[in-house]
């Protein structure tokens, strides 16, 4: 298996939504962006199937040293061979990578957030600096795009924290910010035990507000000249507020059930948003 083989297998076989913006790509900017979410999903992986901390914190110091390597023109692991050709051309650099390790090392020492100021910074590390990886990839003429990817970045990082309350409450994770759930009196121990209230579901009705509200201040601040280019991102946003969207609609059952998106949806959102980008 080449290293882009290998890569492309860990994007294909992850069922992410990540994967159906890629579809419409050029081969080059297909192969860099396949990658860059392999790189994603290997260093997320580390945090998911280890229960020694020691041992995650050791895989991951070794994720650094490969950066390191990469950029010394020595890599080792199929994904970074794999993004090496493309770390000059599409601007993918060392300081964002080791940015998305740096999330990564959070999860193993964080599971409780303060308020969103917290959140925020945890979301731009595990996702807004992805964003700007990935736009550097699909290509941009104004520097403001990179405003646009990190509000889409976060936006996507808030969207799966949605999604996946019940999951991570099993992993005894919490990611919607402690003060927060004191406001709308929502008890973390009921989180846990996925007990549902209503308070619970005006809880989540605030988080999906702000998450939208990050959705529209990336679609405010891409310029008009880079929204063709940026059009693999515009599929990941329209497939992810659809995702949210029927999270809602559903009225936020999410302590006891993940929303997904079939494939075919996905790929109709993925045409229809390229088609008209």
């Amino acid at each position: 298996m080449t290293p882009d083989e290998y890569c492309q297998h860990k994007a294909a076989a992850s069922g992410s939504s990540f994967y159906y913006s890629f579809l419409f790509l050029p081969p080059e900017r297909r192969r860099a962006i396949t990658a860059l979410y392999a790189f994603c999903r290997e260093v997320d992986d580390v945090v998911d199937e280890c229960t020694d901390t020691q041992v995650a914190h050791a895989k991951l110091a070794w994720w650094r040293s490969e950066i390191a390597g990469l950029y010394a023109g020595n890599p080792q692991h199929p994904v970074t061979r794999a993004l090496r050709p493309f770390t000059g051309t599409f601007r993918i650099d060392a300081e964002r990578l080791n940015e998305i390790v740096t999330g990564m090392e959070m999860d193993l020492s964080q599971t409780r957030y303060l308020n969103f100021a917290d959140l925020e910074r945890y979301c731009y590390h595990v996702a807004g600096a992805v964003g700007l990886l990935a736009a550097g990839i699909f290509g941009y003429r104004n520097p403001r795009t990179l405003e646009y990817a990190k509000n889409l970045g976060t936006a996507f990082q808030l969207t799966n924290i949605i999604r996946d309350v019940g999951e991570d409450a099993r992993k005894n994770r919490i990611y919607l910010p402690m003060d927060e759930l004191k406001r709308f009196e929502v008890p973390a121990s009921d989180i846990l035990q996925a007990k549902y209230s209503e308070n619970f579901r005006r809880l989540m009705e605030f988080q999906t507000r702000r998450a939208e509200s990050f959705y529209d201040k990336a679609m405010q601040s891409l310029p008009a000249e880079d929204r063709r280019t940026q059009r693999a991102g515009l599929i990941m946003a329209a497939i992810y507020r659809a995702t949210l969207a029927e999270i809602e609609q559903e009225g936020f059952k999410v302590l006891t059930h993940r929303t997904s998106l079939t494939p075919l949806r996905k790929l109709w959102l993925a045409w229809k948003t390229w088609i008209s980008a």
